[in-house]
């Protein structure tokens, strides 16, 4: 007989062993780390710890890193949008190419993908040299940082949208062109509430991506104080001074923040849902 806490009949046997494995994955893989954390904190007295999350310099690099994740997360999600539209309702050479492309943000290494990004933008630089004209700086300066930003999200965007649009049935907007709905009409009532779980999953999960990224950002903004200098550089920095509880300081209000949005997340997503 099934225990009536199984949402759904069981194909794998042994409820206890795959709990226990999964819990000890969890605690070992993210609570331990959290819990280190948590250690280094827990010898700060308050005002210690409002000092170090509140400098200046600290509050700076939180406003540059939330910008710039807001600016990414909204060009990736249109561009990413644009990319998974035309892998899954276009066949045409070269798209399995693309296909794969989208995937390189996993594989190459994000140091890596900084230093390729600014020297294609430098004044001199292959991009670089049509914005220097216009005197539009990229390479060590904030929009630079967007783009590495951009970059190292853009497959969150593709790939929870790419599959339910390659389910979704032409059926559907035959139907409703048949019954004298225009192309935007389709769009807007037919197909993006379809979409719009995977993409709001996709782009909250751009927007945490950015506000983590290190590699690709240091190599391409300059970190510049108070211009470019990111919240992880900030926790690099001050380990660097060997000051780790201020480190984990700043760490922790960076765990605070993504705790929350995935929070919002799962919340908004279960509403959105509950509505369908």
């Amino acid at each position: 007989m099934i225990p009536s806490f199984f949402r759904h009949t069981p194909v794998l046997p042994g409820f206890g062993a795959s709990f226990g494995l999964s819990v000890l994955f969890i605690s070992l893989v993210t609570l331990l780390p959290l819990s280190g954390l948590l250690l280094y904190v827990s010898h700060m007295t308050w005002a210690q710890y409002w000092l170090a999350i509140t400098d200046a310099r600290v509050v700076e690099s939180y406003k540059i890193t939330l910008l710039g994740a807001f600016y990414s997360t909204i060009a990736v999600t249109f561009i990413g949008f644009l990319l998974a539209w035309i892998i899954s309702r276009y066949d045409f050479p070269g798209r399995r190419v693309i296909d794969a492309l989208v995937d390189l943000p996993f594989a190459l290494p994000t140091a890596v993908a900084g230093i390729t990004l600014s020297a294609l933008f430098i004044p001199t630089g292959w991009l670089g040299q049509w914005f220097a004209p216009l005197g539009i700086k990229i390479s060590y300066a904030f929009p630079g940082m967007v783009i590495a930003m951009m970059f190292t999200s853009l497959p969150f965007i593709v790939r929870p949208v790419q599959p339910v649009l390659e389910d979704l049935e032409s059926e559907i907007e035959e139907a409703a062109l048949m019954l004298g709905a225009h192309k935007w009409q389709i769009f807007w009532r037919v197909l993006l509430p379809a979409l719009a779980p995977a993409l709001i999953t996709g782009a909250s999960q751009a927007f945490i991506r950015s506000l983590g990224e290190f590699g690709a950002v240091i190599m391409i903004a300059g970190n510049i104080p108070f211009e470019t200098e990111i919240t992880s550089l900030m926790i690099f920095i001050r380990m660097q001074e060997f000051n780790y509880p201020a480190a984990a300081a700043i760490a922790s209000v960076v765990l605070a923040a993504s705790l929350i949005l995935l929070f919002l997340l799962q919340l908004l997503q279960t509403r959105f849902l509950n509505k369908l």
